[in-house]
């Protein structure tokens, strides 16, 4: 049985009794394999190339199919040709080699610098006496001043600042147990210290003693999941878009590269291993010039 038409079938029927796929999932397997065997050059599977699959995924990519689509699909015929070579149909998956396109590099998503702001004013008043809108507002000033992910901001610990020395720094533990000591800005101190000052001591005085920095309403250290529903609250009164956990990182590092900072300045600052990570932030600095130099250039346009 080297029929492509004949092993498809039974590489369906092996999907859906023995690996127990659903209905839906089956039906674009099918669609998948039924553009895949009308595109070969015979009918043979025996006979099919590498050089044949690799022409199908190129053509998935002419077609402009959806990343995940075509990925569900190369993924589709990858298994077609495994399950042939196991079956004997084959003596060689020629598919092995051939792998899914790349899905598509979505850029974070930065805030511009008003919309910040807003978020700020948002989270808390840094003049006020309440002790968690004071924890929200230095939370999110701290995000957006040293670019620290979520994950370091909760793991902080009151001997990991040091906002009183001439060049204020904070040193913040990244993954892989990596530390690096990253300056703090002036709106960030302000913040940080007042809830430090007025709020942190009742907090802490709920629990049990821990030396996290930023606490919860019993006086425990604060979660990533607190964290997160603190900067959605703040998005959701600002009337801005929903707020991913990464947006005052992401926004960090653009308005950083918007302002003349060097990339791997900026790679050292959110501690990334290679600069390559960084360079992604880039491609949102090249839209943003574009954007203004079509708006802003008197010949930009005819």
């Amino acid at each position: 049985m080297t029929d492509a038409r004949e092993v498809v079938r039974a590489y369906l029927d092996h999907l859906g009794v023995e690996r127990g796929l659903s209905r839906n999932t089956l039906a674009a397997y099918r669609r998948d394999l039924q553009r895949y065997v009308d595109g070969l050059p015979g009918a043979d599977l025996a006979a099919v190339t590498e050089a044949d699959v690799t022409a199908h995924l190129a053509a998935l990519r002419e077609e402009g199919l959806a990343g995940s689509s075509a990925a569900r699909a190369v993924s589709a015929v990858r298994g077609l040709h495994r399950f042939a070579l196991r079956e004997g149909v084959v003596a060689v998956d020629v598919a092995a080699e051939v792998r899914p396109p790349a899905p598509p590099q979505r850029l974070p998503k930065a805030l511009d610098v008003d919309q910040v702001e807003r978020l700020l004013a948002a989270a808390g008043d840094p003049g006020g006496a309440e002790p968690l809108p004071l924890r929200d507002r230095a939370l999110l000033e701290f995000l957006y001043g040293t670019g620290a992910r979520i994950s370091e901001a909760v793991g902080l610990a009151v001997d990991d600042l040091d906002l009183r020395h001439a060049d204020p720094a904070v040193t913040l533990r990244g993954k892989g147990g990596h530390t690096r000591l990253v300056p703090v800005g002036g709106y960030a101190i302000a913040a940080v210290d007042a809830y430090l000052v007025r709020s942190r001591p009742g907090l802490a005085a709920l629990g049990r003693g821990t030396p996290a920095v930023f606490l919860n309403a019993r006086g425990g250290p604060l979660s990533r999941q607190s964290a997160w529903a603190i900067l959605r609250r703040a998005a959701e009164k600002a009337g801005l878009p929903a707020a991913s956990p990464h947006t005052l990182r992401h926004s960090y590092a653009t308005h950083l590269l918007d302002g003349g900072a060097d990339v791997r300045v900026v790679q050292e600052l959110l501690g990334h291993a290679s600069v390559t990570t960084t360079q992604v932030y880039t491609l949102v600095t090249v839209d943003r010039l574009r954007e203004v130099y079509a708006t802003a250039h008197p010949r930009a346009r005819h």
